[in-house]
C-alpha cells in the first residue's frame, strides 16, 4: 500500500524549489532520490514534476512513498509488546527489560525487531524496522518507531535538533543533591570495546541535568528525572556514576544486583510534534515492576 502526502507552500517558502523545500522539511538524500525515481512520487497540483521545480504561495505538492518490502534478515517472532501508539506513520513502544532493539550476534530471535516483523506479518502489512530513538537492551521504557522512510527522515532530523523532548528516570545510589548538570565529555575508554569515560582531552561534549524526585534513606537510593542535551553513549550510566550517584545493577559502571539485576534506568516521557499532522504528543510510561521498590509502602 502506498502513502501519499500533501503539503500547502505558504509564502515563506515561496520561490524555492520542490527538492529545497522538501530538504527544509527534513527530507534525506535518500528519500529525494527515492521519490524522484518513484513514477508520480512528486507532483505540484496535481502534475507530476521534477525537483528542480519552482514553487508558487497556495501550490499543494503530493509526495508519493514507493510500497516498502519487508525486511528478509529479521525474522518474525511472537511476543508480547507494549504498543503506547500506533498510526500510518509511527509506533512508540514500551520496552520491556532483557530486550535487545535489534538483531546482533547471539540475538537473532529476541530482538523489539523480531516482535514489530511479527505484529507488521499478523496484519498483513510490509515491515522494514526503522528505530528513531534506540535504547540499551537493559533499558526499559519509551522509543519511537517509523513506518515509513519519510517519517522516518523527518523524525531523525528532529532528534538531531533535539525536538523529541525525552524524559529518564534512574534510581542512583546515595542522595543525589536536590537538581544539577553534569557537563563533562564522554569518550571510549582505552582497552574496552563498549565501555564510556568521561574524557576531557579526547571525549566528545555531553550535558546531562537531574533533578531528585525522592531518597530512600533507608535504602540509601535516589529516584532521579533526568534530561538529555546529547545523546552519547552510555550518558546517563557514565555521568551519574562521575558524580558518584551510579545506578544500581549496572553491570559496567556499577555492578552491584542486590536490589535489581539491571541499570536502574527506564525512559519514562516522549515529547515531540507529529512528523505530519505536526499535532503535539506526549507520551508516559510508569516506573516497570523492577523499580516501583523506591517507593516507600
Amino acid at each position: 500500500m502506498t502513502r501519499t502526502l500533501t503539503y500547502r507552500i505558504d509564502a515563506a517558502s515561496s520561490g524555492l524549489s520542490l527538492e529545497q523545500y522538501l530538504k527544509r522539511i527534513g527530507c534525506s538524500r535518500n528519500v529525494l532520490s527515492r521519490l524522484k525515481s518513484f513514477p508520480d512520487g512528486l507532483s505540484v497540483n496535481g502534475v507530476p514534476v521534477f525537483a528542480s521545480c519552482l514553487l508558487s504561495e497556495g501550490d499543494q505538492i503530493s509526495l508519493t512513498l514507493p510500497p516498502d518490502r519487508s525486511s528478509e534478515q529479521i525474522q518474525p517472532v511472537p511476543m508480547e509488546l507494549d504498543v503506547v501508539y500506533e498510526d500510518q506513520d509511527l509506533m512508540v513502544i514500551n520496552k520491556g527489560p532483557d530486550m535487545p532493539v535489534h538483531p546482533s550476534q547471539g540475538n537473532h530471535g529476541n530482538t523489539l525487531a523480531n516482535g514489530i516483523a511479527w505484529h507488521f506479518f499478523q496484519k498483513g502489512e510490509p515491515f522494514v524496522f526503522r528505530a528513531v530513538s534506540r535504547l540499551d537492551r537493559d533499558t526499559t521504557g519509551l522509543l519511537i518507531l517509523a513506518k515509513h522512510m519519510l517519517s522516518a527522515s523527518l523524525l531523525s532530523s528532529m532528534v538531531e535538533k533535539r525536538q523529541v523532548r525525552r524524559e529518564y528516570l534512574a534510581l542512583v545510589r546515595g542522595l543525589l543533591p536536590e537538581q544539577g548538570t553534569v557537563d563533562a565529555p564522554i569518550a571510549r575508554a582505552e582497552g574496552s570495546v563498549i565501555r564510556r569515560t568521561v574524557d576531557r582531552e579526547k571525549g566528545e561534549s555531553a550535558r546531562t541535568h537531574y533533578r531528585r524526585l525522592l531518597y530512600r534513606p533507608d535504602l540509601d537510593l535516589s529516584l532521579a528525572s533526568l534530561r538529555l542535551e546529547t545523546g552519547r553513549t552510555h550518558q546517563i550510566r557514565v555521568h551519574m556514576a562521575y558524580i558518584g550517584h551510579p545506578l544500581p545493577g549496572d553491570f559496567l559502571y556499577c555492578p552491584n544486583y542486590s536490589l535489581i539485576t539491571r541499570q536502574a534506568l527506564h525512559s519514562h516521557a516522549l515529547t515531540f510534534s507529529h512528523p505530519i499532522t505536526k499535532k503535539e504528543l506526549h507520551f508516559e510510561a510508569p516506573l516497570p515492576d523492577d523499580m516501583k521498590f523506591i517507593y516507600p509502602v
